[in-house]
């Protein structure tokens, strides 16, 4: 499944890369790339959406509705 979430808060490689290590976390498989210049969060991965949502809020990220 492809996502593509918009992640207010990123604001550097730094938080590019908790990001990506929370979805990995679920998905080891996952491709993930985040760009904090735009915001954007696109994942490809087998997981559910919530289960993506939840774990990106639980590490800082609460992705926009």
């Amino acid at each position: 499944m492809a996502l593509q979430l918009t992640v207010p808060n990123m604001a550097c490689d730094v938080c590019a890369k908790n990001i990506t290590n929370a979805v990995k976390a679920l998905d080891s498989n996952a491709a993930v790339t985040a760009d904090p210049n735009t915001k954007q969060v696109d994942i490809d991965t087998e997981v559910a959406e919530t289960a993506i949502r939840e774990a990106l809020e639980k590490a800082g990220y609460p992705p926009a509705a």
